[in-house]
This record gives C-alpha cells, sequence and structure tokens, in this order.
C-alpha cells in the first residue's frame, strides 16, 4: 500500500467511526439517540485508535494536515511529501462522509433540525465568538501534537500506541471539546462539511462556510505550536520557526478579533 493510499483508507476510517457516532447520537429514531457527549468523545477516540492501526505501518497514520504541517515544521516529515499527504486525507473525510450518509439513509428525513443534520458532518461553536473559538482549536491541536510526540517517546508494549492516542482524543473532547467541539483536524472538519454542501440531504440548511476556516486556521497553527514547542523545550533543539508562529498565531488572533469576535453557527447539539 502507497502512503497515499494508506491515508486516505485511514482518514476515510477516521469519519466512517466519527462521524457515525455523532449520526447514531444526533439523528431521530436511531437507537443511540440521545446517549450523549461521553459516547462521542469514545466513538472519536476508537476513531483513532482504529484508523492508526490501520494504516500506521503504510503511511504513519497523520490523518490530519495539522499533524502532517507541524512534523514538516519540525523536520521530522519531508515538505515534498506534505501536499499529497493532505490530499489523501481530504478525500478519504469525503469518501467516509459519504459513506456515513449513506449508512444513515432513512435518518435524515426523520431528524428536522438542519443543524443536527450538519452537526453530524461538521463542527461548529457552542457561543460564536471568531477569536476564543480560532483559540480553542489552536490550544487542542497543540496539546494533541504535543501530547503525541510525547507518547511517541515512550517505550510501550508492541502494538499499544495507537490504543494510548485514541484515549488522548478522548481526554481532549472531555476536556477541551465542549466550546468548538474539537476539529482539531483541518481534514476531519472540511472534508465532511463539503460532503454535507454536495449531498442531497433532505433538509439539511446551510453548511456553515462563514465559520469553516476557524478549524482550519486553528489546528494548522496550533499543531505547528506543539512539534516547535516539543523540539524547543523537551528535546533542547529550539528554531527560529517557532517565534514565527508564534507572531502568525498573535497576528490571526488580533485579526480574529476585530471582527468583533462574531461567527455564523447553525443551532446543533454539536458533535466533534
Amino acid at each position: 500500500m502507497s502512503p497515499f493510499l494508506g491515508e486516505l483508507i485511514g482518514t476515510a476510517l477516521l469519519i466512517i467511526f466519527g462521524a457515525g457516532v455523532c449520526a447514531g447520537v444526533n439523528l431521530k429514531k436511531s437507537y443511540a439517540a440521545n446517549s450523549g457527549w461521553i459516547v462521542i468523545t469514545m466513538g472519536w477516540g476508537l476513531a483513532v485508535a482504529v484508523a492508526v492501526y490501520a494504516v500506521g505501518q503504510y503511511s504513519g497514520a497523520h490523518l490530519n494536515p495539522a499533524l502532517t504541517v507541524a512534523l514538516a515544521l519540525a523536520g521530522d516529515f519531508p515538505w515534498k511529501d506534505v501536499p499529497g499527504y493532505i490530499a489523501a486525507q481530504v478525500l478519504g473525510a469525503v469518501m467516509g462522509a459519504v459513506i456515513v450518509y449513506l449508512h444513515y439513509w432513512p435518518h435524515w428525513k426523520e431528524t428536522d433540525d438542519p443543524g443536527v443534520k450538519l452537526g453530524v458532518f461538521a463542527t461548529g461553536p457552542a457561543v460564536p465568538n471568531a477569536a476564543a473559538n480560532l483559540l480553542s482549536e489552536i490550544i487542542g491541536t497543540f496539546v494533541l501534537v504535543l501530547a503525541i510526540l510525547a507518547i511517541g517517546a515512550n517505550q510501550f508494549a508492541d502494538g499499544l500506541n495507537p490504543f494510548v492516542v485514541g484515549f488522548l482524543i478522548v481526554a481532549i473532547g472531555l476536556s477541551l471539546g465542549g466550546t468548538t467541539g474539537y476539529a482539531i483536524n483541518p481534514a476531519r472538519d472540511f472534508g465532511p462539511r463539503l460532503a454535507h454542501f454536495l449531498l442531497p440531504i433532505p433538509g439539511k440548511g446551510s453548511s456553515n462556510w462563514s465559520y469553516a476556516w476557524v478549524p482550519i486556521v486553528g489546528p494548522l497553527l496550533g499543531g505547528a505550536l506543539g512539534s516547535l514547542v516539543y523540539k524547543a523545550v523537551f528535546l533542547g533543539k529550539p528554531s527560529g520557526a517557532l517565534w514565527g508562529v508564534l507572531a502568525a498565531t498573535a497576528a490571526v488572533l488580533a485579526a480574529a478579533k476585530m471582527t468583533n469576535g462574531k461567527t455564523v453557527s447553525a443551532t446543533s447539539r454539536r458533535s466533534l
């Protein structure tokens, strides 16, 4: 299997399980309806673990453009492979979302709220505020990348690392996910949001593109900070790129603040 195919299949699996648990919890007449946030966070954590187990040996199982860019910035991944990895991740996310749509086919008509339907596919803020929402995604992805690198530095029994990373996702969801639904992955949000836009979902409403930049920009900045801080603090190898990313983060947050803090968001029992 090529790394491109590995990232595509792995990200598709991630979304099948992740968006699938969101659909099960939020769509009407599902046996899992209203089972709650802990079920969703566990579903996403296991989704990551299964996807990493499936394709880790072929591509390293980035499954996330923020992680791919972060590793490239830290010098641990070749920049020439970044565009191909990101393309595979986005395409895989779209494919996974389409499969979830087909699996829950009769449930879309049974669910009236368009925000709930969007919440199966994409994230959104509990309290719309551009700067605060962006900061939440930065912090969540910073913790994700820093912790993944720290976990990787430890010795576990063979095959245990993906399971530990899965529980990291659960921990982030339980602790930090309540503000924006913790995309912490641009492909995870953009791919399914694009699928929502294109698919003939009955009564689906807006895909909320006015918010879509937040779960792209926030994770990219947070992931970059996570890898560069890990390299500087844990490994004692500071890089000038860290100061550039910090400056870019401050500038983007200031620009978001100047929008008066408001973003448009569909009302939803928000998923991940």
